[in-house]
C-alpha cells in the first residue's frame, strides 16, 4: 500500500483524490470508469477471486478489451509483489513511510514488519 500511494502521488493523483480513494463510490473526485476500475480490482484481489459477470461488463463498457487486460495485469502483479514482500519482510524506502504514514496509516496501514 505504501508503494501504491507513493506512487499515485508521483503520477499526478493529487493529495485529496488519494485521501477520498477510501469513499471512491460516492466520492465526486472519482469518474465512472475509475470507479468501475477500483471495484474491479478490489474484487480481482479477493480471495476467492470476487470478480462478477456483471462487474466485468461494466468494466467492458468503460475500458477496451488492451485496458481491461492491462489493469488485470497489474492487479494480479500487485498481489504477487504485496505476498512477496510480506513473506520477505522487505524493508521499506523512508519516502514510501512517510507517504503511508501521512496518507493510509489512518485506514490501518502500520509500517510492521517491513521497518529497516
Amino acid at each position: 500500500m505504501a508503494h501504491n500511494a507513493e506512487g499515485s502521488l508521483r503520477f499526478g493523483i493529487t493529495e485529496e483524490k488519494l485521501a477520498a480513494v477510501w469513499e471512491f463510490r460516492t466520492s465526486p473526485l472519482f469518474t465512472e470508469p475509475e470507479g468501475v476500475a477500483l471495484e474491479f480490482a478490489i474484487a480481482a484481489a479477493s480471495q476467492p477471486n470476487d470478480v462478477s459477470d456483471e462487474l466485468f461488463e461494466r468494466m467492458k463498457l468503460q475500458w477496451t478489451e488492451g485496458q481491461v487486460v492491462e489493469i488485470t495485469g497489474l492487479v494480479a502483479y500487485f498481489g504477487f509483489m504485496n505476498r512477496w514482500n510480506d513473506t520477505m519482510a522487505t524493508p521499506l524506502e523512508e519516502e514510501a513511510i512517510e507517504v503511508a504514514e501521512k496518507h493510509i496509516a489512518s485506514h490501518g496501514w502500520q509500517l510492521g514488519k517491513h521497518a529497516s
